[in-house]
């Protein structure tokens, strides 16, 4: 590859983290603002578990689709299109009168990841090779990492700091979301799928020739059971915090938003030690060690004790994902690898419909507290596999 596609190769990555961190910012604010959305409209826990599921079930519909048009019409028309939904959402939540205009703008602020992530992903495995995958996925996701924390972060700052309100929060991120566009137009080479074949001293890679091999199957399977968890977890922490444990909406949001801000450090190292360890045994290392984080959280008292515990298993978290990324790439046909990772984020979206119901019963049945241990409980099920059913080349 000569210097002149080298150099607009990089500027191509910088472009997607930066854009990866809009699309996700506005997107991120809904679970740290249901205390005041249960509040203000008067919803029960089912309400909320309806509202938190809805944005899931158009992202399950949406999914397939994503990754074809991603294989069909490449990374610059879809990630223009998804910053162009997030835009519109974050408008449409920043005029909401009732909760049904506050779901259509959490769908389209949630359906512009499903639309960013398979051209986005897809881009950056292309234009390194197979062994820098993971580092390459710990800087992309480093940008989506602080997207996401970004997004609480302004909560704790304008609403707590500068007295904005929610609508105006949402209104506040319309025009960032919107300078994406300029920085894409200047994105002008998009990898083909033969690229890394003309680089130098590229190793070569064992095409996978279907997406339907029994270890890509466990491997969504695996990222399903452990969305089910999590989806569950995001849909009633915050009212868990504020109910249970008497804390304010601007320490909530300190809490989500720092545990995504150490993604800016998590996700290039653990892309790094990926490479050099192994994409399977570093996601499976890290995710004992984060759930088991997780469950210790909820035995704590006073704030400080939770949220560490919290932060760490938020950051082990955050260092699997450069090798999960790597793994989708690893499992995926190159001529379909667009549609590899819409269907990797596809158990997400399924799992997001039906989990935050599941967690609502559970609430309503037997106590808050039960959700995030049946939690847990799920989570270590995932590990297990894609431990032992995941074959990794």
């Amino acid at each position: 590859m000569d210097t002149k596609n080298a150099e607009s190769f990089t500027f191509g990555l910088f472009a997607m983290v930066i854009t990866h961190t809009l699309v996700h910012a506005a997107g991120n604010i809904r679970g740290t603002l249901y205390p005041i959305l249960k509040d203000e409209f008067v919803m029960t826990n089912q309400q909320i578990g309806i509202i938190a599921a809805i944005p899931p079930l158009a992202q399950a519909l949406l999914s397939i689709p994503a990754g074809s048009m991603s294989d069909r019409y490449g990374a610059k028309k879809l990630v223009a299109l998804s910053i162009g939904m997030a835009a519109i959402g974050a408008i449409i939540a920043g005029f909401t009168l009732n909760p049904w205009m506050y779901i259509v703008a959490a769908t389209l602020l949630t359906l512009n990841s499903t639309i960013y992530h398979p051209p986005a992903h897809s881009f950056t495995a292309r234009i390194v090779g197979v062994k820098d995958r993971a580092k390459a996925m710990g800087i992309l996701n480093a940008g989506g990492t602080f997207g996401v924390a970004v997004g609480p972060l302004s909560i704790t700052i304008l609403m707590g700091w500068l007295a904005f309100t929610w609508r105006q929060l949402y209104l506040f991120w319309v025009t960032p979301i919107l300078l994406g566009l300029v920085l894409l137009y200047f994105v002008r080479t998009e990898p083909s799928r033969e690229m890394n074949k003309d680089i130098p001293n590229m190793p070569a890679e064992e095409e996978t020739v279907s997406l339907l091999s029994r270890d890509f199957l466990l491997y969504i399977s695996s990222r399903g059971v452990r969305m089910f968890a999590m989806s569950m977890v995001g849909a009633f922490l915050s009212i868990y915090l504020t109910e249970i444990r008497s804390w304010s909406v601007s320490e909530i949001g300190i809490m989500f938003g720092s545990s995504s801000l150490l993604g800016l450090a998590a996700s290039p190292i653990g892309g790094i030690i990926a490479s050099r360890v192994g994409e399977k045994r570093w996601a499976v290392l890290t995710f004992i060690l984060g759930y088991a984080c997780f469950f210790a959280a909820f035995f704590t008292k006073g704030v400080y004790p939770f949220m560490a515990l919290y932060l760490s298993y938020r950051f082990s978290g955050i260092l699997s994902m450069p090798a999960m990324a790597a793994i989708t790439a690893r499992l995926s046909p190159p001529r379909q690898m667009g549609m590899g990772y819409a269907l990797s984020f596809m158990p997400e979206s399924i799992t997001g419909v039906i989990a935050p119901i599941v967690a609502a019963w559970l609430a309503d049945f037997y106590g808050l507290f039960s959700i995030f241990m049946v939690a847990t409980a799920v989570m270590y099920l995932s590990i297990l596999i894609l431990q032992m059913g995941v074959r990794i080349n």
